[in-house]
């Protein structure tokens, strides 16, 4: 079973992510996810633009699925976002990657664009291995 088949797997039973959010894992490899959500009403602000919380979870997803592994379980400890540009496009792309993997804690980064390549936000991740 490839990493991305068992990461779907697993996650599965986040409900809150892949069945109330609709989030889905397109790739999971090494100390690496990609994932996308494809925007609803109920995604979206007063505004009419997609709310922060929901692009918080798929980067928060993201994290999850990059360093989840069968050998190795991790949880966030602390996370900063930033947000850059308003979504314009019709699907959000978060890609997390790994730029520290120690014994007990790792630092991620995960990029949020809208699949017509605006940088939407950046999330920082630090998170300790149990």
């Amino acid at each position: 079973m490839s990493r991305t088949e068992w990461a779907r797997e697993f996650f599965q039973k986040d409900r809150f992510a892949s069945k109330t959010t609709g989030i889905t894992i397109v790739e999971a490899k090494g100390d690496y996810a990609k994932c996308e959500l494809k925007p609803n009403e109920n995604h979206m602000n007063a505004v009419g633009a997609v709310m922060g919380g929901a692009i918080f979870t798929l980067a928060d997803f993201a994290f999850a699925v990059a360093t989840n592994t069968p050998e190795r379980h991790v949880t966030s400890v602390t996370s900063e976002i930033s947000y850059f540009a308003r979504a314009k496009g019709d699907t959000l792309i978060a890609e997390a990657n790994c730029h520290k993997m120690g014994k007990s804690v790792c630092f991620y980064t995960v990029e949020v664009k809208d699949n017509l390549g605006i940088h939407v936000a950046n999330v920082s991740v630090t998170g300790f291995l149990v």
